[in-house]
């Protein structure tokens, strides 16, 4: 909840701790570009390809999905329709975002654009507008600028070094993705969701095309809120 003095005037935090905080969110989670860079090269995207996908795309699951779908050898428009729907979330987190930033309206679509998971966690933990908004740009800012240049750097050493594959690096992306993934399960609701999308993945991988498994991973949610509305 945003606090206002009587005056009007927000009382945040020390600047400094909101820095500090969404520095450290960025720098953390901008450094697993490399995996991406990575990935994508193994999965026969060029280096131009993926720099391209980091720039307009932005949002890490959606890339990560896209390209290991096309690398398992997936059709090109599931594997966008996978990613697509990984990234409707964020939809969400700008409706929220919206009403507590109230940002003015020409540079809402540039913001718009930063709207993830990160950016969105560091802006709602702030306790007032002023800080939410410092959190936001400087998580969105310093993220989105390693993430593009850790992607280039992993896509240049990908080719580098030739078959991704032989050096165990095809494994990085999914690796990266768990670990970023494992800190957000905090309820049993959440860890349900992931369970049963894991068995979900898992099981219909081997008959189903490459992407296709995602999508049906995602009724795990409504699912579990069925069964969990049910009980109670």
């Amino acid at each position: 909840m945003i606090q206002e003095t009587p005056e009007g005037v927000a009382e945040g935090r020390p600047r400094a701790a909101v820095v500090r905080d969404a520095l450290g969110v960025g720098v953390a989670v901008g450094l697993s570009g490399f995996a991406f860079g990575v990935t994508a090269a193994g999965a026969g995207i060029s280096t131009l390809q993926a720099c391209v996908l980091s720039l307009l795309v932005f949002t890490g699951a959606s890339q990560f999905a896209l390209v290991g779908a096309l690398a398992a050898g997936g059709n090109p428009f599931t594997a966008a329709a996978g990613a697509f729907f990984l990234g409707t979330r964020n939809a969400f987190y700008g409706l929220r975002l919206s009403q507590l930033l109230k940002l003015p309206r020409a540079v809402r679509p540039l913001a718009a654009h930063w709207v993830i998971d990160e950016t969105t966690a560091v802006a709602l933990a702030q306790p007032d507008r002023k800080s939410a908004r410092l959190g936001f740009t400087v998580t969105g800012l310093t993220l989105y600028a390693l993430w593009n240049l850790t992607t280039l750097l992993g896509a240049l050493g990908a080719e580098a070094i030739g078959d991704t594959r032989a050096w165990g690096l095809d494994a990085a992306g999914p690796a990266v993705f768990l670990a970023l993934l494992a800190p957000m399960l905090k309820t049993s609701t959440e860890r349900a969701v992931a369970a049963l999308a894991l068995v979900l993945g898992l099981g219909f991988l081997p008959v189903l095309p490459a992407g296709v498994p995602v999508l049906i991973a995602a009724l795990a949610a409504p699912v579990v809120l069925w069964t969990k509305g049910r009980r109670s």
